[in-house]
This record gives structure tokens, sequence and C-alpha cells, in this order.
């Protein structure tokens, strides 16, 4: 039976957050049912923007840090790894106050980009991949909870699809974009190829309304984490009473058999009933998932601009 394991957290404060990861893991097995000794682990947090960094849009660093800290315990060599939309990754974490934590654990920074994997799936056999994520020998997918203007919310599913290197992601969204069915299949296959190992969320402190960096910061006091990423997405829509046929790619995990049905998920902890979100708020209006060629080259341009000139400079003035 799939399990999805939930309970409530307060605090980012590392001891209280250590322990409470420790507990949430515990009956999936903990860190050892995941991770063996030698293992190369990709850390995937969601690094969004460098723009907000006190609005929550990103994977909180502590969590990040403690889960590196149990990875090097059961014996694996994690390494952080993204493609944010704008700038690079080491540039979006340090924004939003890495830089501590990825010094004092020696811990890696990946940039997704350079050689490129192509996916098996029939339907999307076109769609690449980040060789630098499909190499890895485990992948810890570590999302952070948020509504979307696009998508409704993002969880787990959408948060791999920073494994497409680059702007690449840009013109996905011109490809598929036109048809939000299509769009959620390309996110739910993208995240089967990777298959994560883990997925952990990240909703002690949420990003609510206007998201995915739009929006506001929504204190939850909830984790959750499965090995099934899509049945973890499927339990958070019904903390956030959310209507799973809103959010593409819940839908489309569900048409396409990944999604387990909730009655049969085993919750060992709390049960999404006990952790009801009944005022969650959600976009305003929702936006086309289509960028169209004029907002792709704005965003390539953006892209550039941030990761070669504004980033240099913010790290030279910063010393």
């Amino acid at each position: 039976m799939t399990a999805v394991s939930l309970l409530r957290a307060d605090s980012y404060d590392l001891p209280a957050l250590r322990v409470a990861i420790e507990d949430l893991l515990a009956p999936l097995g903990g860190m050892g049912a995941f991770v063996r000794p030698g293992d190369r682990v990709l850390l995937k947090p969601n690094l969004l923007t460098g723009s907000r960094p006190t609005a929550e849009c990103v994977t909180r660093p502590e969590v990040v840090a403690c889960v590196a800290a149990l990875v090097r315990e059961a014996g694996g060599e994690p390494f952080l790894g993204d493609a944010p939309a704008f700038g690079s990754a080491r540039g979006v974490a340090i924004a939003n106050g890495y830089q501590p934590w990825l010094e004092s654990l020696n811990l890696p920074v990946v940039e997704f980009r350079g050689q490129r994997y192509e996916t098996v799936s029939e339907t999307f056999n076109h769609l690449r991949l980040s060789k630098e994520a499909m190499s890895a020998d485990r992948v810890i997918n570590l999302p952070k909870v948020k509504s979307h203007c696009q998508l409704t919310v993002t969880l787990g599913v959408k948060n791999l699809f920073g494994c497409v290197p680059g702007k690449m992601k840009a013109w996905w969204h011109l490809e598929a974009g036109k048809d939000a069915a299509r769009f959620g299949e390309m996110l739910v296959e993208t995240a089967r190829a990777i298959g994560p190992d883990l997925t952990i969320a990240d909703g002690i402190m949420a990003h609510e309304g206007n998201g995915p960096s739009g929006g506001e910061p929504r204190f939850l006091g909830i984790l959750g984490a499965a090995a099934n990423v899509f049945a973890l997405d499927r339990a958070w829509v019904e903390i956030l009473q959310v209507n799973p046929a809103q959010v593409p790619t819940v839908a489309a995990s569900q048409r396409l058999g990944l999604c387990p049905d909730l009655a049969t998920v085993d919750f060992p902890l709390l049960h999404p009933s006990a952790l009801v979100v009944n005022d969650w708020r959600l976009p305003d209006r929702m936006i086309p998932i289509d960028f169209g060629i004029p907002r792709i080259l704005r965003s390539s341009l953006k892209h550039l601009y941030i990761r070669f000139i504004q980033e240099p400079l913010h790290l030279y003035v910063g010393h």
C-alpha cells in the first residue's frame, strides 16, 4: 500500500526541524530506506527566484540542510541542483539565505545545463531532461507548497520541471501550453521519467494567492513526505481543499493511473482530514500557460541579464 506521511511542524529552528523530519520519515523507514552508502543524492529544492527572499517562494534552506545532514549520516553524498527560470541555482540559493548552509555542509551546487537526457515517453519523446539530474543515484524532491496562477497549486510534480535545463521550460510552455491537460501530462511524464525516490514537501510556511512568486507567505505548519510523489500531491490538494480536477498535474496523474485513490493510501501519522485548511487562498485570476514567442524572448533576455550581469555584480559587491 502507498504510504504518505504527514505531520505538524511549527518551526524552522534547526534542532526542532531535524526532529520533525526524522519523525516524518520514520514510518517510511527513515532516510536509510532511500539512501545507500556511496549514493550520489540530488536534493532538488524549489529555487524559483532570488527577487523575493522573504515571500516564501522557495524551499527553506533549513529543510535542505536537515535533509542533507540525514543523507550524509546514511552514507550518501548529497548535492543541490536546479535550473531556475531566472539566474543560476547558486545565485538564487544565495539570495535566499543558503550560503551559510552550503559552506557549513560543504554542499555542492550543480547547475542543470550542458548534457541532456532524452526521455522515453511516446507522447513527449523530444522532451529533454538534465543529464546532471538523471545521472544521480537517488533523487530527493523538496518542493514548496504554493498557489500557482497557471496550475492552481504547485507541489512535488511541478517542482521536478526544474530538471528541464535552461530556457527549454519556456519552449515547453509554448509547445504544450495551448492545452492545460496536455501540459499537465507533460509535467507528469517528466516526474515519472525522473522517478524521485523521496519527496518532502515544505509546508511549514507556504505561499498562497498569486503564486508561484507574486503571492504572500502563509503559515500552515505541515510537512509531508512519500516515495510516491503523485500520492503526496493528491494528499496536499485534499488538505488545501482544492478540487483535484482544477490542478492539471493531479488530474493528469489520475487519468494516467499513476495517482492512487485516497481511500487506498496509508497515512501512518496524520490523515489529510486532520490537517484541512479551509481558507487557503488561490490566485485572484488564472493566466494562460501558453507563453507565446514574445514572452519567451523577454524571459530569455531577463534570464541572461540576471545570470551574467546582475548575479556576478551582486556577488562581487558582497565581497
